[in-house]
């Protein structure tokens, strides 16, 4: 606004005849505003108990409704079915008229439409066809293409008006097909259980025209309303924005069109004369942005919704902002997720060209460089790289681009380890923005660096757009200003990222919030009041200027560590069978890439790496990491599709293993299939198949049963009460990562015993550990090697549970006054069911008012788990439970007397630490975080870990270490977690304290059973010469790559390069972490039989970030070293370049069977 600019008298008229000067005599009386009544005045303008009077009588200006103009066939797809646009237009369509009621829920429904537009509607500006159907649709030409979603109803959501072009108009006809959707943009009942039988009616199929003009004005004056509700009273463009919308009212005259041109021109006042022909050049560049708009589409992959309308979701949300596009030059749209562009792809082929087009023209804009929006809490180190492995690809194969930023505005919670994925994923910037919904700390920036646990960094900005920090903002003048008022850190930089569009659900912007963008930015080149806004820019753009305006990053502060939320604890938990799927497809897949690798390397002429498969397998489970999926927070529909895809990938990842296993180890079949056929094995020996690459220790349990029971009953050590199965001792000894041999009882081990004492008190012993159960309860856990007694004196431990009522989010969340609900439970029906040499149990129960829980408790010999000198024996706990409660939580608790102020729990590629007490608020609301394979509380010289499979939950206040089982939430899945589950978890002991264990490989021991065959006669095996001289030494098979010289370093992952050329030489990818978080420098030895050519670091992309590496070839063993320095926490992958394998074939001979063990430990 100029400064000469003044408020006009908010009581004159427009027929006022302006004076030339002032009179000499007062003759009127005067004029005094009521502020507050004109306020509420121009409330009434739109909408409302006087719409047939005000603005919205006189939107449109012609509505035809009667077959004359619009007739309609329609065709059902059978149930929940959701036929191609091809297959639908091959079926038989019959008449419908309005009111039609489509439903039940989730079906799909085709409607053919032909308009007759009347000849005389050429003279008007915009002719179009009014579709609501109460729920989501999708139009289509008839070619198949989509051209825009519709979302029927009558909230901020609504979008059901289809532009007719001005050639079908010109033409008197035009033609549609539209695709019907049983639900609403947020399923069929919101968070509630779905609405399996709902029906919506089709309550408009119109052919209107718009008063373009009238819709002009209703949008000016909807953003002059925002700017006098928003601005701060009194301020001169607070008070000329109501003073317009008074004066527009006064003007506007029901039947005099003329009247609405004359209002815009008043609106011009504060928008600046002519404002509106400069269309998108209203967006000045030379003018410096505060705000910067950018639109963008939050589709949940699913949540109160399954899969497959995300599919419908994707391609209809898409669609419309590619016209949107078309329409407004400015729009830049963002989204990311690579899975929804591969659906778009493959269902919506035409649908993807249009989007392809605009995303090489820039409009259309990639982002987030992942394969979904996944969780990023519980995922593995490796899932994360393989969520940016896959969606980078994605991106770069079908766009030619990779993505700069990641995108992750609605994870809850962000692990400290994910900085570094980012950085070597080739995303230096990050945004989000849930921690704004923490329910007891503020989280303090806005714009700031984020350190992970390694030191790497990434650019974080925290959109503060809108009430609640939104990526769903609706581009309202409210919505702009906040970007400025809600900033936390305009001292370092005052630039914030408007992400405004319909979400959660699909949509994406609407026309009227890029039209109110324009109004914002026009009132803003005339007033300084009004923040600038900016559109026409991409979200590296708004990076870069961060980076320059904040001298790359130094005038920002830093957040170091996890971004953990604090809210939405209950995720960890919440359905449980979903969180052991997770585990158990990615220690699954990591066992499958490392056997394949082998065979691809030692029987390359008859086996190839089965690229394709794997990566199809690691797309499932990276697609059920979506972050409504794994933390347990969807509809129960979204669950059974869930279990079905871990399925798939069990089936075929089991496939994959026997096939690459079979092919490098020869003609070895499982034991249990030896069983199972009846096969006689009378000699040879019992081996095992360890795929974590440390050495190790295992007892595994063996079926006595058949023809070969005899020869079994040699190889083990301990055979159960009724002969039915028996137990061996396996030792792989210095060969990580290879086969282990089944061993006798060691001269030094002392057998473990269980000994019931009296009616209630049980003990298991063995040489170094006790533990007992009296009255039902864990009341003793003795060291034996240092006498010391390791639970609270007065406290027992066992299972818990407590009553589970959050506010509101069901599903998602756990409070804090759970904790004071807390009731211990009581084992019942304690039995000894194996008493040693080797291992010992007790079968006890807790019964609950509808649910059984049957626990199993196991003390094992001395020599398994830890591979340390001086180690402790772990208490293994295995639960069968049928669960039946609702809104109940139940943990396992170990009241530990050690002093710790810290608790130690694992996260990808490391490991948080969180407080153990209260002393802040900060410290109070971590009372239940993620944790991965383990959870530790250490002191100077000892310290007791909790080992698990596949839960995620954890806490420790001080005097508890707990595990947290199961939860029985009822929304949005009234069904979460009933029913039978089966998981185990360990207590652990140790001397020292965790920085001195080696807890994060006894976990993954824990979570990986060793795996296995029989090798039958007459069949080879090959292998290198300098290791096997006779099937009897086979176990003594070099493991081809080692780390050496630094304990706190950790192979995790053995695969194939993606991208091998497949020519002379072999590639192969080592990833490597540090796990404690200091410096190393280690050795990766690559044994003798494989020629390493060259190796490099190369990034999580497996891109070269280095020069070739220094290899040095070992004197005696031949075997080729590399040093690696580390740092702490860092995450280095080595790519190999192998151009020979040494290789000899060795024939069994007729007495040499060779047993190996598929049997769980």
């Amino acid at each position: 606004m100029s400064s000469h600019q003044r408020p006009e008298n908010p009581n004159s008229s427009s027929s006022t005849t302006p004076r030339n000067s002032y009179p000499e005599y007062g003759t009127g009386p005067g004029a005094k505003w009521i502020k507050s009544l004109t306020n509420e005045r121009t409330g009434a303008f739109l909408g409302g108990r006087y719409s047939d009077l005000n603005l919205s009588a006189v939107l449109f200006t012609e509505r035809k409704e009667s077959e004359d103009y619009v007739q309609m066939k329609a065709w059902s797809a059978p149930g929940r079915s959701k036929p191609s646009f091809e297959e639908a237009m091959t079926k038989e369509f019959t008449r419908v008229q309005k009111w039609k009621p489509f439903g039940p829920s989730w079906t799909n429904h085709w409607v053919q439409v032909k308009i007759h537009i009347p000849k005389g509607w050429t003279q008007y500006e915009r002719v179009q066809f009014e579709f609501d159907p109460g729920c989501e649709a999708m139009i289509f030409d008839l070619n198949g293409t989509p051209l825009q979603g519709l979302t029927g109803g009558y909230d901020g959501y609504r979008r059901v008006e289809h532009i007719i072009p001005p050639a079908s108009v010109k033409a008197g006809l035009y033609e549609i097909v539209i695709e019907v959707s049983c639900n609403a943009m947020f399923g069929t009942a919101g968070i509630g259980p779905p609405d399996e039988n709902k029906y919506y009616a089709l309550a408009s199929a119109d052919l209107v025209v718009p008063n373009q003009e009238a819709w002009r004005l209703m949008w000016d004056y909807q953003t002059l309303r925002q700017i006098s509700d928003d601005l701060p009273g009194n301020t001169p463009t607070q008070n000329l924005a109501l003073v317009l919308q008074n004066k527009i009212m006064n003007t506007f005259k029901l039947n005099d069109p003329s009247t609405i041109t004359a209002c815009r021109k008043i609106a011009e006042e504060l928008f600046g004369e002519g404002w509106e022909s400069l269309g998108p050049g209203i967006y000045d560049k030379s003018v410096d942005a505060l705000v910067w708009g950018i639109g963008y589409c939050h589709i949940d992959t699913a949540w109160l919704w399954p899969y497959s309308v995300t599919q419908q979701k994707v391609a209809r949300s898409w669609s419309t902002q590619v016209d949107l596009m078309n329409r407004y030059p400015e729009h830049r749209f963002t989204c990311s997720s690579a899975q929804q562009f591969k659906w778009l792809e493959q269902l919506y082929p035409k649908g993807f060209k249009n989007v392809k087009e605009k995303v090489l023209g820039g409009q259309f804009q990639p982002v987030g460089g992942a394969w979904v929006e996944h969780d990023a809490n519980m995922p593995s180190g490796e899932a994360l790289v393989r969520q940016q492995l896959l969606g980078q690809r994605y991106f770069q194969s079908r766009f030619g681009v990779k993505c700069s930023t990641a995108w992750l505005p609605d994870t809850f919670g962000l692990t400290g380890a994910l900085p570094q994925i980012l950085r070597l994923s080739g995303m230096k910037n990050f945004f989000t923005q849930k921690l704004s919904w923490n329910n007891i700390n503020v989280f303090p920036h806005t714009t700031f660096n984020w350190t992970g646990i390694d030191g790497t960094q990434v650019l974080c900005h925290m959109t503060p757009v809108g009430k609640s920090h939104t990526y769903t903002a609706q581009a309202t003048f409210q919505d702009v200003r906040r970007g400025l008022t809600n900033h936390k850190n305009l001292e370092s930089s005052n630039t914030a990222l408007l992400v405004f569009g319909n979400g959660d659900g699909g949509g994406g912007p609407l026309s009227t919030m890029l039209e109110n963008l324009r109004r914002c930015r026009a009132a803003a080149n005339q007033s300084k009041d009004v923040p600038v806004v900016y559109m026409g820019a991409s979200v590296e753009e708004f990076y870069a200027d961060l980076e320059r305006d904040t001298n790359f990053g130094e005038t920002l502060p830093t957040w170091h560590g996890e971004l953990y939320l604090e809210f939405h604890r209950g995720t960890y938990t919440s359905h449980g069978s979903i969180k052991k799927g997770n585990r158990k497809s990615e220690i699954l897949l990591r066992e499958v890439e490392y056997v394949s690798t082998l065979a691809s390397l030692y029987s390359a002429k008859k086996y190839e790496y089965p690229y394709d498969r794997i990566n199809e397998c690691w797309e499932k489970v990276c697609l059920n990491q979506f972050h409504d999926v794994l933390p347990g927070s969807a509809i129960g529909m979204v669950y059974v599709d869930a279990e079905k895809l871990y399925a798939e990938v069990e089936k075929e990842g089991r496939k994959l293993f026997e096939e690459a296993a079979s092919t490098y180890l020869g003609g070895l079949i499982p034991l249990s299939a030896a069983i199972a056929g009846q096969t006689a094995l009378t000699n040879g020996r019992l081996v095992a198949l360890n795929t974590v690459h440390a050495s190790r220790q295992e007892i595994v349990e063996i079926p006595l049963s058949g023809p070969s029971a005899t020869k079994l009953r040699t190889e083990v050590v301990q055979i159960s009460k009724d002969g039915s199965k028996a137990y061996a001792l396996m030792d792989s000894e210095d060969n990580a990562g290879g086969l282990m041999y089944a061993k006798g009882m060691y001269a030094d081990l002392q057998p473990v015993s269980a000994v019931q004492k009296s009616a209630d008190e049980f003990v298991l012993t063995n040489s170094n550990i006790s533990i007992t159960i009296k009255g039902g309860r864990i009341t003793s856990l003795y060291d034996m090697i240092l006498q010391r007694e390791v639970l609270i004196k007065g406290l027992t431990g066992g299972l818990v549970i407590f009553e589970d009522r959050p506010s509101y989010w069901d599903a998602w969340d756990v409070e804090v006054f759970h904790l004071e609900t807390r009731e211990a439970l009581s084992f019942t029906n304690v039995t000894v069911v194996e008493n040693g040499p080797i291992r010992a149990a007790l079968r006890a129960e807790v019964k609950l008012p509808n649910s059984t829980f049957v626990t199993t408790v196991k003390l094992l010999t001395k020599f398994v788990a830890s591979s340390q000198p001086n180690s402790r024996s772990m208490i293994r706990f295995d639960a069968e439970v049928d669960w039946h409660e609702r809104h109940r939580f139940i943990k396992f608790e170990i009241p530990v007397d050690v002093r710790a102020l810290e608790a130690t729990y694992e996260t990808q590629f490391g490991y948080h630490t969180r407080p153990t007490h209260k002393n802040t608020t900060w410290d109070a609301a971590k009372f239940e975080v993620c944790c991965h394979k383990y959870c530790d509380v250490s002191e100077f010289g000892y310290g007791v870990a909790i080992i698990n499979e596949s839960k995620y939950g954890a806490s420790a206040d001080g005097q508890y270490l707990r595990l947290s089982l199961l939860r029985a939430g009822t929304l949005p899945d009234p069904e979460q977690d009933q029913g039978k589950h089966n998981f185990s978890w360990a207590v652990l002991p140790h001397a020292g304290h965790f920085i001195q264990s080696d807890i994060p490989v006894v976990a993954q021991f824990f979570n990986s059973p060793v795996h296995g065959k029989v090798l039958m006669m007459g069949h080879s095996v090959l292998f290198a010469p300098d290791a096997v001289q006779s099937l009897a030494n086979l176990s003594t098979q070099k493991s081809p790559f080692t780390i050496e010289g630094a304990p706190n370093v950790l192979l995790e992952t053995v695969k194939r390069a993606e991208d091998d050329p497949k020519k002379k030489l072999t590639r192969v990818i080592l990833r490597i972490y540090e796990a404690y978080g200091g410096h190393a420098t280690a050795t990766l030895r690559i044994a003798s039989h494989l020629t390493v050519d060259r190796a490099y670091i190369c990034n999580l992309l497996e891109e070269r970030s280095s020069g070739p590496l220094e290899l040095v070839t070992h004197e005696a063993t031949g075997d080729t070293l590399i040093k690696l320095p580390l740092r702490g926490f860092q995450i280095l992958t080595v790519r190999l370049a192998i151009s020979n394998v040494v290789k000899k074939t060795y024939v069994c001979k007729k007495s040499q069977n060779m047993l190996i063990t598929d049997a769980l430990s």
